[in-house]
């Protein structure tokens, strides 16, 4: 796969899980890698740029299995993101052989 293009589509997929929910970093690892391969490598300075990039925020949370994990959020221009991309995915699911 075209590795700029894998990276949009990584960013859109981060997006869309923590507009759901927080979510720490390798529970988003975990989720993506479902149905994309991805690692820990590739998600962390992802989610790394998009706090630089004020898409979303963090803070720490106590966990019961260890250390205090960090819970990504979305930010109000995350969420504009997130309904670009749910545009997109109207565009990409439109079937205009039937006049829709």
């Amino acid at each position: 796969m075209v590795t700029q293009f894998k990276k949009g589509v990584l960013e859109l997929c981060v997006l869309s899980l923590i507009s759901k929910k927080d979510c720490y970093g390798y529970e988003i690892v975990e989720v993506i890698s479902r149905a994309i391969e991805v690692s820990e490598g590739t998600i962390y300075p992802l989610l790394r740029r998009l706090i630089t990039e004020k898409y979303c925020t963090t803070y720490l949370k106590e966990s019961t299995e260890g250390p205090p994990r960090k819970y990504y959020s979305i930010s109000d221009t995350g969420l504009e993101w997130n309904n670009f991309s749910k545009q997109v995915d109207y565009i990409i699911n439109l079937d205009i052989t039937k006049g829709e």
